[in-house]
């Protein structure tokens, strides 16, 4: 369909956001040898960026120290680009955060993204062991201004300045979920990243959003979208539905105020959590592609073209490491399909 083809021109790019799923029967450790192969992974299989997200007090997810996860990362691996998906910037001070992320980029010039987030990643519990006030989100945009002033260029008369981190011009995204986040990177003039593949309702709007009110700045010249969804690929389209339960059941539960280590997977997650619940997650994680290469083929040019994000990046808690790298593996091979054809098609 050369309409489609076209449409999927522009996006280049495909990464992967990974959360350090700790699988039932599975320890912390585990989990976090498993993120660090799966980054070997992706760089071998030609994926661009992989990312790792902020979480606290999540009995499923290794990565709440997540620079110290991004260094052992990129440590592991020599050219794909390692970064936050993201900081949750409300939880730090802007200068231990570019401090941080400073060294991360001397040890590995090149290679580090830290994307932003205003969330807590957190219960109010956990913020409040944290240290940091409920009222520090309303900060936001001022925390990221002060963030970008300690990673760019010194300023004369600056009283205070991040060592290291001041001149390191590591690339800021601005992440979110909501028409939030697009207001505040389309004002600073930075790239944006939508949490599609777990709250979709507002993608379009924030999409829409976001380029209409970009202001061209130092950072960027044009507007860079990114989308996340998730895929649970496999030699079948039964197989596939088989993996992507563990992340149906743990959504489900950690809606229901009962966070876990990711489950494994199930022939009928309604048996479960009832089809009412299971409804409501499908809702949430509709921005997914499920099954075979051909299927997952389908399902991902037909989001693409609708939402037409510059970059694309993939996420999946699949309880099974193996049957992880397997469906990264498959999605890789068809996205490349998929933007082989709409350059070929561009052209």
């Amino acid at each position: 369909m050369p309409g489609r083809a076209a449409s999927l021109a522009f996006m280049q790019q495909v990464s992967i956001l990974d959360l350090s799923p700790v699988p039932e029967g599975g320890s912390v450790a585990d989990a976090l040898r498993n993120t660090v192969d799966l980054a070997r992974h992706a760089e071998a299989l030609g994926y661009h960026r992989f990312w790792l997200a902020e979480h606290h007090g999540m009995p499923g997810i290794a990565s709440a120290a997540t620079a110290v996860v991004i260094g052992q990362v990129a440590a592991a691996t020599r050219t794909i680009r390692v970064g936050a998906g993201g900081i949750m910037l409300p939880n730090h001070a802007p200068l231990i955060v570019a401090e941080q992320f400073g060294t991360l980029e001397a040890f590995h010039p090149g290679r580090i993204d830290l994307g932003l987030g205003r969330a807590p990643g957190s219960d109010m519990a956990t913020l409040r062991a944290l240290r940091r006030p409920a009222a520090a989100a309303d900060r936001f945009a001022e925390d990221v201004a002060e963030l970008l002033g300690y990673l760019g260029d010194p300023q004369p008369g600056q009283p205070v300045q991040a060592v290291p981190g001041q001149g390191s011009h590591v690339p800021v995204w601005i992440l979110g979920s909501s028409l939030f986040g697009a207001q505040v990177a389309a004002g600073f003039g930075l790239p944006y990243a939508f949490a599609s593949h777990f709250a979709p309702a507002a993608l379009d709007a924030a999409f829409d959003l976001y380029r209409r009110s970009f202001r061209p700045s130092r950072w960027l010249d044009r507007p860079h979208a990114m989308m996340v969804a998730g895929v649970f690929a496999a030699d079948t389209d039964e197989q596939a539905r088989f993996l992507r339960s563990s992340q149906i059941l743990a959504f489900a539960r950690l809606r229901m105020g009962r966070p876990g280590r990711l489950p494994r997977p199930v022939a009928d997650p309604a048996a479960e959590i009832g089809p009412a619940a299971l409804a409501q997650v499908e809702a949430a994680l509709s921005v997914s592609a499920t099954g075979s290469p051909e299927t997952i083929h389908r399902q991902l040019a037909a989001l693409i073209a609708r939402h037409r994000p510059d970059e694309l990046m993939i996420t999946a808690a699949i309880h099974d490491h193996g049957a992880r790298l397997r469906s990264f593996a498959i999605a890789a091979e068809v996205l490349a399909d998929l933007v082989g054809r709409a350059g070929a098609a561009a052209r």
